[in-house]
């Protein structure tokens, strides 16, 4: 059953640590015991009942719920994102200028890729903008 109280634990290692976890821990573990054991006397291998009970036992959503433990908020990357991409276009377009006036310029070619990179700081502002907006 060692089994079981490592996934349990795994289940677990994001939820602090106190009386009232440790008692629900040790119930779980306690109640999924029980199960391999029913079914270990309804004939299946021991395996096959240790993996039917921690399927059977599902996710930890509700569990955490009540418990009262809080997802962590997810930060808005967005605008990092964003200035990211600015400061990345922009010496991206800054080293095919130098390139383009260094070895040949005579033909202006450097046009080109950069209106192709300058997709990127716009995709970027329009994610940024619809966050915005949403929140």
């Amino acid at each position: 059953m060692k089994r079981i109280k490592n996934h349990i634990d795994e289940l677990f290692k994001d939820i602090p640590r106190n009386k009232e976890t440790e008692m629900v821990k040790q119930e779980i573990i306690q109640n999924l015991e029980e199960k391999v054991f029913y079914l270990l006397d309804q004939g299946k291998e021991q395996e096959d009942a240790i993996n039917k009970a921690i399927v059977e036992f599902g996710d930890m959503e509700d569990l955490k719920k009540e418990l009262g433990v809080k997802e962590p908020k997810k930060k808005n990357m967005a605008k990092l994102n964003l200035e990211f991409s600015i400061w990345g276009s922009g010496l991206i377009i800054a080293f095919f200028i130098f390139i383009n006036l260094y070895y040949t310029p005579q033909t202006i070619w450097a046009i080109y890729p950069i209106f192709a990179i300058l997709w990127w700081p716009l995709s970027m502002y329009f994610v940024w903008s619809r966050k915005k907006w949403s929140e």
